[in-house]
């Protein structure tokens, strides 16, 4: 087989390859596995090799070495101007006669972002708007040029800054660190924050509009830069220093006037003018299982009416970019207390190229919200009956699952607060602890009709309960809100719980009624049931409870989401659930690691589909089990185990285990990031596979593939192994046998081509290395 490789993709044989691309005795997989295969040409997904982007002025791809990459914050002595910058973006500011950003750029590329100078943010106090910062007096808004900054002037009515601060950033809720998860995790993240104040209002020296501020506030808008990635994040504080409360009808946290991305004449029904090319999202989010879906609420892509000399006629181009609530906050500033505004994160691409852009969204989720690398096997048990949960306990020890985790029907109800009820899931608590597994449930939240009508959201134009995301929704204001919600943190304290599933959650309604305290009405129920269930769920991050949510409440201490599929897809026939784990996994992966997603095997029956969709008996369907086992664990992924046991027979129990194992021990390379153009689709005919990379691991790539058809399949694979860092030689490891490998020279697009075989229905994998250094002589 190895004489089929010709220069310049040369691989030198180490031991017996063909060996180790047959059945092995120390392969996990011994009765799938037949060898290892290939493919290439037309079924190749993506470019035809992946490297630095054309128009990048770097060194060094920040995607393989982000260590040159630090935070730095510099005040020019002689132009006074601020500069924070990481080598990969930079904003810039002057500080008068006020502060205000003169430029975001991207050195990755050298193109600066920004066309036009306005507020930092802006607030509308009882009624009345005033900007923060900012300057006016910009001749033309499609480019700033150096000379009309020192001539534009403050801003009637706006608030004044004073001084700045430079600290290093601080967690945004603790995370309680308890279960495995990515080696490189640092919490909180490293980088520069920096704080400008403002106080005072600029008074009008040109008109003789004066605006008074109904009590003096203080604005800090704090910004930070992350060390290694080019990102950056923004929010701020409110603070009324006066004697009297006023009312924060609404703000927006940040506005930047953007360069197009496009600029066409036209304006035509059904042809958006696309969006600039930068990633914007806050953790005010919710929704959605994507980011587009969710980010809807606070991220506002606006036409600018300042600028005139944009190309298209009608002046709609979406390139004024305003993060805010849709309605409100309508908060009380009482004096003294601060109020806090969500977050936002902003991250600069390197180039149109969709793999990129994911790998750095990936990237950031990782940098900001690292607990989403937490991802443990967990089996989702239909029963709380005491014998059949002791015997998933002890079967998920066994296997090496780590949780096991009461399911929708299975008659756990965390609502009841009785003795008995939480005594009982404490016993089963120590008992799964002795045995080193953890117990979590299921409780839903959003769908629900809730008596009386009125602890319901309360639609705005029927002002009847209904017409909401998910038909109905109980108000978390509402008294049935607040006793709900204490419900559950009451369980997970009295029990021991460390896994919450909380379907539905707080998708965003709105809520027309008034429910004194907390809430005034429908312009601040979003704000206000979104602070109740993010105050819930930081809570449970600061408890390690493991936390999956189907919403994107991922920057608010969640673990996961779903990945994306079909519930009723669980009752097609066994093959073709196969095929769409796969595709699932590999749509899913573009924007999430493979550990923010979950996915579903229904070892039981689950909406139908009868004998021919279950995997009950699972001896009878091992072959089937496994390959689902596999088609998530090989893309790093976990699913919903969903039934009463995981083996019924020693066979399967050996081969559950085996698998579990193989995960294990390739843990830290299966959990990095998919690299989807050196991964294939599955398309239910031909082979398919998984292609992971990860520069800091010794294990810099695994490759694991699947043969979906009724007949062997041999064939040559031309890998891309760029974003593994190897630059020259890999060395390729069969079935990961250390004593089995052979030496392979790339060629100039980072590429390798690997002869293989898989059989029938068979699975197969490799690993990539670095070539070990030979010691000198």
């Amino acid at each position: 087989m190895w004489e089929m490789f010709s220069s310049p993709n040369q691989c030198s044989q180490q031991a017996n390859p063909r060996k180790g691309f047959n059945r092995m005795a120390s392969s996990p997989f011994l009765f799938l596995f037949h060898g290892l295969i290939l493919w290439i040409g037309h079924l190749m997904t993506g470019p035809a090799h992946a490297n630095m982007p054309a128009a990048y002025q770097l060194e060094t791809d920040w995607m393989l070495d982000a260590k040159p990459y630090a935070a730095s914050w510099h005040e020019d002595p002689v132009t006074g101007i601020c500069t924070l910058q990481n080598g990969l973006v930079a904003r810039r500011w002057v500080l008068a006669p006020n502060a205000a950003t003169i430029g975001v750029d991207n050195l990755m590329t050298g193109a600066p972002i920004l066309r036009s100078i306005r507020p930092e943010a802006s607030l509308i106090i009882d009624g009345m708007p005033f900007p923060v910062g900012g300057l006016q007096g910009q001749p033309n808004h499609a480019f700033i040029r150096e000379e009309w900054i020192q001539n534009m002037r403050e801003m009637n009515g706006s608030l004044r800054y004073t001084h700045y601060q430079v600290s290093q950033p601080l967690e945004r809720f603790p995370w309680k660190r308890v279960r495995h998860h990515a080696p490189d995790a640092v919490w909180p993240p490293k980088g520069i924050q920096v704080d400008f104040h403002y106080s005072g209002l600029v008074s009008g020296k040109e008109t003789s509009e004066t605006k008074t501020m109904p009590q003096p506030l203080e604005v800090v808008v704090h910004y930070i830069l992350y060390d290694g990635i080019p990102a950056f994040s923004k929010w701020m504080t409110v603070t009324n220093q006066g004697d009297q409360s006023v009312n924060l009808d609404h703000f927006e946290s940040e506005i930047l006037a953007v360069i197009p991305r496009e600029d066409p004449v036209e304006t035509r029904e059904g042809v958006s003018i696309h969006e600039p090319n930068l990633h914007v999202e806050t953790d005010y989010a919710f929704g959605g299982f994507s980011v587009r879906n969710s980010r809807r609420h606070s991220v506002h892509w606006q036409p600018d009416p300042a600028f005139h000399t944009q190309v298209n006629y009608l002046k709609q181009n979406p390139c004024l970019l305003k993060v805010a609530p849709e309605r409100g906050p309508d908060q009380t500033l009482f004096p003294g207390k601060p109020f806090e505004s969500f977050r936002t994160f902003m991250l600069i691409y390197d180039s149109e190229d969709r793999m990129r852009q994911g790998l750095a969204l990936r990237r950031m989720y990782r940098t900001i919200a690292p607990w989403v690398t937490e991802n443990p096997l967990i089996l989702h048990l239909t029963t709380t009956e005491e014998a059949s949960v002791l015997q998933a306990i002890d079967q998920a020890a066994i296997c090496g699952f780590e949780i096991v985790n009461f399911s929708f029907g299975s008659g756990l109800n965390m609502e009841n607060r009785g003795i008995e009820n939480h005594d009982y899931f404490k016993k089963l608590v120590t008992y799964a602890a002795s045995k080193g597994i953890e117990l979590g449930g299921y409780s839903l939240l959003s769908s629900r009709r809730i008596s009386p009508d009125s602890d319901n959201c309360i639609h705005p134009e029927t002002g009847k309960p209904g017409g909401q995301t998910h038909g109905f929704a109980p108000a978390l204001a509402s008294d049935w809100g607040q006793q709900y919600l204490e419900s559950i943190q009451s369980f997970f304290e009295s029990t021991g719980f460390s896994k919450f599933v909380h379907d539905g959650s707080y998708p965003g309604d709105w809520d027309a009624a008034s429910r004194p305290p907390l809430q005034k009405g429908l312009n601040d129920s979003q704000w206000v049931q979104w602070k109740l269930i993010t105050r819930l769920y930081q809570w449970m991050r600061s408890e390690g409870i493991y936390l999956r949510v189907p919403d994107y409440y991922y920057l608010n201490g969640a673990n996961e989401a779903g990945m994306g599929y079909r519930e009723v897809n669980w009752s097609l026939p066994r093959l073709e659930q196969q095929i769409h784990t796969r595709q699932n996994i590999f749509d899913g992966t573009w924007e999430k690691t493979p550990s923010m997603g979950w996915m579903f095997v229904p070892l039981t029956e689950y909406h139908g589909g009868g004998e021919q969709a279950t995997i009950e008996p699972l001896s009878r369907h091992w072959e089937h089990y496994q390959t689902m086992l596999l088609s998530n664990l090989g893309a790093g992924v976990q699913a919903v185990y969903r039934g009463h046991r995981l083996f019924d027979s020693d066979h399967v129990r050996e081969g559950v285990t085996r698998t579990v194992q193989w995960f294990k021990s390739n843990r830290d390379i299966l959990e990095s990031d998919l690299i989807h153009t050196s991964s294939r689709r599955a398309d239910g005919t031909h082979p398919d596979w998984y292609f992971h990379a990860n520069p800091k691991l010794k294990s810099k790539g695994l490759w694991v593939g699947f043969n979906p058809s009724n007949k062997a399949v041999e064939m040559d694979l031309l890998l891309n192994v760029y974003f593994t860092g190897l630059t020259d030689q890999i060395r390729i490891l069969p079935g990961g046998d250390q004593d089995n490998s052979a030496v392979c020279t790339l060629d100039r697009h980072h590429r390798v081509k690997i002869p293989v075989d898989l059989p029938a229905h068979g699975t197969e994998w490799f690993l990539i290395e670095e070539v070990p250094r030979q010691p000198m002589p």
